[in-house]
């Protein structure tokens, strides 16, 4: 089985924004939610998908998720609007 690189943000029951990367995200997004995520997520779940990337390599998630970690939230609010989550999410076969 080929293992994807996704970078993501979710948005936090607070309306804080997580950028993040994985290799699974159904997996990821129950860490998040389960408080097993990362630190800036604990306690502000539940945690909503709200973008999403696909990346050809590891490498390219965590660049992608440094740049999207240096917008400001009104510009990350941009991306998710112009994002597409469910095309992507049904195109890839990913059920959350």
């Amino acid at each position: 089985m080929e293992l994807r690189n996704y970078t993501y943000i979710v948005e936090c029951s607070d309306g804080s924004l997580y950028t993040g990367w994985t290799n699974c995200i159904e997996k990821r997004l129950k860490d998040h939610n389960s408080g097993k995520g990362a630190r800036f997520t604990r306690g502000r779940g539940p945690v909503r998908l709200r973008y999403l990337e696909i990346a050809q390599t590891k490498s390219d998630a965590m660049k992608r998720e440094a740049a999207i970690k240096k917008l400001n939230h009104a510009q990350k609010e941009n991306l998710i609007r112009q994002g597409e989550l469910e095309k992507i999410l049904a195109r890839n076969h990913i059920s959350i």
